[in-house]
């Protein structure tokens, strides 16, 4: 039987998040999830470990990668507070360094702008709209992006449009430059992040990721 790597996960119990927990389980990965509210994980599996803590605190996230091989977020933003993102990815950047993990693999939004990006006019709109609205959020999810690129780990960033909460069968399309569509399944989401953990196809990338 093949050895399943452990999987370190921020984000475990959001949107996204739940439905990425599921599929690495249905597949076999042991997990270790961080958890501000451990006590009200509702899951009973001997695949899971509970780590207290919060992301933006470098111990707690030194805790959580201890004897993992790769490394997923599904962070999403706490209401009302800080933006936590680029905080979260020096903790875990500098977690993985000391421990020697390679991967880490991240979900965003498709506001993050990159070199390669030829935007259609709905999607730059979209990312103008990101930028005045939740200027603070957006804007560290874009140092984030920078704290990636001048790292030395095997980082993909997927950027993604709305979130559907199904578990969808249909593929994804996958584009550097473009959003391929308006929106994604989050159970097909999760089924391309889990594949993501055995292939270097995006490796260092940020690809966007939709259902046609």
């Amino acid at each position: 039987m093949e050895q399943k790597i452990k999987i370190a996960v921020l984000g475990g119990t959001g949107k996204a998040g739940t439905y990425l927990v599921q599929e690495l389980l249905r597949q076999g990965f042991p997990l270790r999830l961080l958890l501000r509210s451990p006590e009200n994980f509702q899951i009973n599996t001997p695949l899971i470990e509970l780590v207290a803590g919060d992301a933006r605190n470098y111990e707690d996230v030194r805790a959580l990668t201890k004897d993992c091989q790769a490394v997923i977020s599904a962070l999403g933003q706490p209401v009302g507070e800080v933006s936590i993102f680029s905080q979260a990815t020096r903790n875990v950047l500098q977690a993985m360094q000391e421990q020697q993990i390679c991967r880490y693999i991240l979900l965003t939004g498709l506001n993050v702008d990159t070199p390669l990006d030829q935007k259609n006019p709905s999607v730059q709109a979209a990312t103008e709209w990101m930028k005045t609205n939740y200027p603070n959020t957006t804007a560290d999810k874009q140092v984030e992006y920078q704290l990636l690129a001048e790292s030395t780990v095997d980082w993909t960033l997927v950027r993604l449009p709305w979130i559907h909460l199904t578990d969808s069968a249909e593929d994804v399309n996958v584009s550097l430059e473009d959003c391929p569509g308006d929106g994604v399944s989050a159970g097909a989401l999760a089924r391309f992040v889990v594949d993501q953990l055995s292939k270097g196809t995006y490796v260092r990338k940020a690809p966007f990721v939709a259902n046609s």
